[in-house]
């Protein structure tokens, strides 16, 4: 964890899978819908880190990808209930979320989300766990059309925000996109649980 001067911070940005919501389509997800759907995981991940990039920047859409790596052939499942499973991943947290959006209401800082999503369940995400309580806007790969780690994705955040790294706070789960973002200068914040996030949260409440 960096040191920082909370008075300093104009901007907090935070990351979503693994933060406030679980990953939306992690390689766990993937391992159980293997799982249920009965077709060979290794098959599809393979398909999977080939196009997924292109995915999570939104160059193709959600039946692209699908195409790409399960419906190439011919399946006992359709593909809208595949979707209605990929949804269905997404879950919140424990705390964090539901803390937050309290929080926002006592702070003057605007808080973005700096995220790697694919665009349907980025939206997906956004309008059922209703993100815009707690976010002002959302840097995300599929709007930005790059994906974290590379380092363009901060520097495009912080340029349409206004702000230098050393007056964005920023959290993320993931100690190699924590450590991405620390070498462009940004204060970072590995979040691991809940209660430590809160307290360091907590110095911006506006009294």
């Amino acid at each position: 964890m960096n040191d920082f001067d909370p008075k300093k911070i104009k901007v907090i940005f935070m990351d979503i899978g693994g933060v406030l919501l679980t990953n939306g389509w992690g390689h766990e997800s993937r391992q159980k819908a293997a799982q249920v759907f009965d077709f060979d995981y290794q098959e599809m991940e393979i398909l999977h880190n080939f196009i997924y990039n292109v995915f999570e920047i939104g160059s193709i859409s959600l039946d692209e990808y699908l195409d790409t790596v399960l419906f190439h052939t011919d399946r006992d499942f359709l593909k809208d209930e595949f979707i209605v499973f990929m949804y269905a991943q997404s879950q919140e947290l424990p705390q964090l979320l539901e803390w937050l959006k309290i929080w926002k209401q006592h702070t003057v800082l605007p808080v973005f989300a700096l995220s790697n999503e694919s665009r349907e369940l980025n939206d997906f995400r956004i309008e059922t766990f209703h993100l815009r309580e707690l976010f002002d806007g959302f840097f995300s790969s599929c709007y930005l059309k790059m994906r974290k780690p590379d380092p363009r994705i901060f520097i495009r955040a912080m340029e349409i925000a206004q702000v230098a790294p050393n007056e964005c706070l920023y959290f993320d789960d993931r100690p190699m996109l924590v450590n991405a973002a620390k070498k462009l200068g940004m204060n970072t914040i590995l979040h691991q649980d809940f209660e430590t996030t809160k307290k360091i949260l907590e110095n911006f409440i506006q009294s």
